[in-house]
């Protein structure tokens, strides 16, 4: 996990910790949420009147997908367990650090099971060459959006003023009575 700045120069970093375990469990509940549906989709699938016409690659593929979710599943829940077990210890920054890797691990194992999912789909539907093409393309499209653009622009910095702290454009949660400013 890059060091990250403080947001003002009034947050301790236990504040900056607490804000970071926040962020990422908001994360989490979106992310979730998505692999969750799969999986229960792909939990469903083998019961369907049509999956004993599916050929040995396609239920292979489907058994990739199958597993991938449930690995995802795993991880992407595993940190509210993780603060289960170190809850008041005062270990926060261990807590977000490994909690930043399960659901990165968790992505990665979500993208695994849906463009597995894809190629299952699509190879039942369509044919190989079809199904390989459209896959190969939803699975660039995911790294593109997951992968590529996050990582050519990890150092955005148009945002930072000339002390280092991002500027906030939100406006304060508190009023300003003026009396706080700087001459």
């Amino acid at each position: 996990m890059a060091a990250e700045k403080p947001r003002s120069p009034h947050e301790s970093e236990k504040q900056r910790w607490d804000r970071n375990f926040a962020d990422l469990l908001q994360e989490l509940r979106v992310t979730q949420t998505g692999v969750q549906i799969l999986f229960a989709f792909l939990l469903t699938l083998p019961f369907s009147s049509g999956f004993p016409n599916a050929t040995a690659f396609q239920k292979d593929v489907y058994m990739v997908a199958l597993i991938s979710a449930a690995f995802a599943t795993a991880l992407i829940i595993s940190p509210v367990a993780f603060h289960r077990a170190l809850f008041r210890q005062g270990r926060k920054p261990e807590l977000v650090r490994y909690s930043h890797r399960m659901a990165t691990a968790g992505l990665a194992c979500m993208l695994v099971s849906m463009v597995s999912s894809v190629l299952v789909i699509t190879d039942y539907v369509l044919h190989v060459r079809w199904a390989i093409v459209l896959t190969t393309i939803t699975g660039a499209w995911f790294l593109i959006f997951w992968v590529v653009l996050p990582f050519v622009h990890r150092n955005w910095g148009e945002d930072d003023d000339q002390d280092g702290f991002v500027v906030d454009d939100a406006p304060s949660a508190t009023p300003s009575n003026g009396a706080d400013r700087d001459a």
